[in-house]
């Protein structure tokens, strides 16, 4: 680390914010303000196509390679017995906890701050939400628990956590409105079960380590006001406190190895939802990375206009 010091990048807005809430419920126009008007980077909320977009030649892949799951697939049949639900959400949490390292780099890397639509702290409440409407087994709730905790571990939370309070009522009347479609169908016991997981177990549980804002969805339109909130805070809890240059320099060496990142999310342990059989793994692999920019590491495939990989 000579010469490099990430606590001379820092202003007084160098921090993570997550901004949470049940589905449509104005969370991440509310985030893309906060950044716009703190200087600080917005990240949208992580999809099932997070990595795709990020990673090759940037183009949206098939389920094939994308854990055979999707959204549409999820909202119509959500207690589909071949375990798609607990594929889905297993692969939304991987993509949020690659999107937190990204996150977690640019700041260290850069000075400045990010604002992030949800994140893999809070990915559970989806989780607990299927296990409550039976869309999933308790299997699966232990081993997401398991990876969560080893994925994690290694990160640190965010500085300020917002919540966006809005009645389940408001959010199905907000789904029927603009949602797509297949999202109409969405159960008001499943919405209900988020709210609750979020209230009951989220919001206690990072209170402990980060700063807490709650606002009503109507609250949150005034973003003046929370700008004003956020200024009042003193963010002197948490582990952020205890840290200088070096553990933030090995903190940054860690997000930078993506691969590495993502090993932490992959627990050999036999889980019928997401296990595929040796022979159709490699199959997958292989067919993976003969696409373009994805044979080597990011910076190493000439197919996708990659140059001076030879000095690198």
């Amino acid at each position: 680390m000579l010469g490099e010091r990430a606590s001379k990048k820092f202003t007084e807005h160098s921090k993570v914010f997550t901004v949470e809430g049940n589905l449509s419920s104005g969370k991440g126009k509310l985030a893309q303000q906060i950044a716009e008007k703190l200087g600080m980077k917005y990240f949208p909320e992580a999809d099932i196509h997070y990595q795709d977009r990020i990673s090759g030649d940037g183009k949206l892949l098939s389920e094939k390679f994308n854990g055979f799951c999707n959204l549409e697939k999820f909202y119509t049949d959500p207690k589909s017995p071949d375990g798609h639900s607990y594929r889905l959400q297993y692969w939304i949490f991987g993509n949020r906890v690659l999107q937190y390292a990204d996150a977690l780099e640019h700041l260290l890397s850069t000075g400045q701050g990010v604002v992030l639509e949800r994140s893999p702290y809070s990915d559970f409440v989806f989780l607990d939400a299927m296990l409550k409407q039976g869309y999933v087994h308790k299997r699966c709730l232990d081993h997401y628990k398991e990876v969560k905790e080893i994925s994690i571990c290694e990160f640190l939370p965010p500085h300020l956590v917002i919540y966006v309070d809005m009645p389940v009522s408001e959010v199905q009347k907000k789904i029927q409105e603009k949602g797509k479609p297949y999202e109409k169908k969405v159960s008001p016991s499943y919405l209900q079960s988020i709210e609750d997981a979020y209230k009951r177990t989220f919001l206690p549980e990072i209170s402990e380590s980060s700063e807490v804002l709650q606002y009503t969805a109507t609250a949150a339109e005034d973003v003046e006001k929370v700008i004003e909130d956020i200024e009042y805070l003193k963010f002197d809890k948490g582990p952020w406190v205890e840290q200088d240059d070096v553990s933030f320099h090995h903190l940054r060496l860690y997000v930078q190895d993506k691969s590495g990142v993502l090993d932490s999310v992959s627990i050999p342990c036999f889980i019928p939802e997401i296990t595929i059989g040796g022979t159709e793994y490699d199959k997958i692999y292989y067919e993976y990375r003969a696409l373009p920019g994805r044979k080597y590491k990011p910076g190493y495939n000439a197919d996708v206009g990659d140059k001076w990989i030879w000095l690198k």
